[in-house]
């Protein structure tokens, strides 16, 4: 495995991040496909021994039941000091903001409930999980820079957002002395790629680490065609983002299939050892030993300037899906 500091943080990461959106119990939460206790346990114990340290887990994942699977395992299999874990906060919900709970006190409800779920003191990242349209930001960044002043998180972090308000939240931060966002959380990968327009660009330049989430696509770059999932199966909110563009991906899948056949490696470590020269850390989720075993061999496998434009000519620019989609319509 190989580490990397993460953006402006002190925080040292591997280069493989383990998705912990598929532990939790599977009749708590939005999604059918997740593993139970048991099983994340092995996902994680598989993950530590090679040498992945960075988790990220989520509040509203199975309505904290990751949090507390990915918690309990990493707290009976490693010391605190071994692994880096990162959570997330949504925006207030329409309770919250009838009921005039101000954005500050939302952010210390819900770091205080991801905290006691993870049975951590502390967590390394802190995520706002999507732009909340509702609260003014001074209320956002004054709630986060609390956050790590009391010392309930080393870092903060930032996903599903437009590159102006990811710009406009951080130089906020700067002109008021207020702690800065040091990694973007998108939604990118070799069938998805409208974060190349401006956000990568801007991170590079402001040193902002980049976390993409969705790396293999709900599994399908790590997939025959013909093959399939539970996941794949069930998972209803994937299928809103892919099921349109379906055709013209495959011929792009196609190709890494092609790779993966010439080099005698797995999809997987054809599709991350892509992103892998893009990004800092892609988040990758497993459900199964021999996934993980194959998200990490991808650290290890250098495509040539061809192959990475072999991935990349056939690509045509899609339509934003998924938060992002409902976000453009706030704009």
């Amino acid at each position: 495995m190989k580490y990397k500091k993460l953006g402006n943080s002190d925080l040292i990461v591997s280069s493989i991040c383990m998705g912990c959106m598929g532990f939790g119990d599977s009749k708590n939460g939005q999604h059918s496909w997740t593993i139970d206790e048991m099983e994340t346990k092995k996902i994680i114990k598989s993950a530590l021994e090679l040498g992945i340290n960075f988790y990220d887990t989520a509040l509203a994942y199975q309505n904290g039941t990751s949090e507390e699977f990915t918690g309990k395992a990493l707290r009976e299999l490693a010391k605190r000091d071994e692994y880096i874990v990162a959570t997330k906060f949504l925006p207030r919900s329409l309770k919250e903001i009838e009921s005039k709970v101000s954005g500050q006190k939302h952010i210390e409800n819900s770091i205080n409930s991801s905290l006691k779920n993870l049975g951590l003191d502390y967590v390394d990242l802190y995520i706002y999980h999507m732009w909340d349209y509702n609260t003014p930001l001074e209320e956002i960044m004054l709630g986060l820079d609390n956050v790590i002043k009391s010392g309930k998180a080393r870092a903060i972090g930032i996903s599903n957002c437009f590159t102006w308000q990811l710009a406009k939240a951080n130089y906020f931060a700067r002109a008021n002395s207020l702690t800065e966002f040091v990694s973007m959380q998108g939604h990118y990968n070799l069938i998805a790629r409208e974060e190349e327009r401006e956000m990568i660009p801007f991170c590079k330049e402001e040193n902002i680490a980049l976390t993409p989430y969705s790396a293999l696509a709900g599994g399908r770059l790590a997939k025959y065609r013909g093959e399939t999932s539970k996941r794949l199966e069930e998972d209803s909110y994937a299928k809103f983002k892919y099921d349109k563009t379906v055709e013209l991906d495959q011929l792009i899948i196609d190709r890494v299939v092609e790779l993966s056949k010439k080099y005698g490696v797995s999809m997987t470590e054809i599709s991350l050892a892509w992103l892998l020269t893009k990004v800092t850390s892609p988040i990758v989720g497993a459900t199964k030993v021999s996934q993980v075993e194959g998200m990490a061999k991808a650290v290890d496998l250098t495509l040539s300037d061809e192959d990475i434009s072999y991935l990349e000519e056939l690509y045509i620019p899609h339509q934003l899906v998924g938060v992002m989609a409902q976000n453009s319509k706030k704009s």
